[in-house]
């Protein structure tokens, strides 16, 4: 939900893509307001990504199971 936030996704996009009620993706948009202490969608956008909550895929380091090739 927070990825589909970030890269600006209206609730009715949000909501079809993960094919729920809208009011579903409004509450749980509530909450991450609420949650990361932002009034709006694109305060709490930019928080995340500054925050690293959010990170795009294929932007993903190595993780411990990857480490043993270094």
């Amino acid at each position: 939900m927070l990825g589909y936030l970030v890269d600006g996704a209206s609730n009715p996009e949000i909501a079809e893509a993960l094919v729920v009620a809208e009011r579903t993706v409004a509450t749980h948009v509530e909450h991450i307001l609420l949650k990361l202490g932002t009034p709006t969608r694109t305060l709490a956008a930019v928080r995340a990504e500054r925050y690293g909550l959010y990170v795009p895929a294929g932007c993903h380091p190595p993780g411990p199971e990857l480490s043993w090739r270094h």
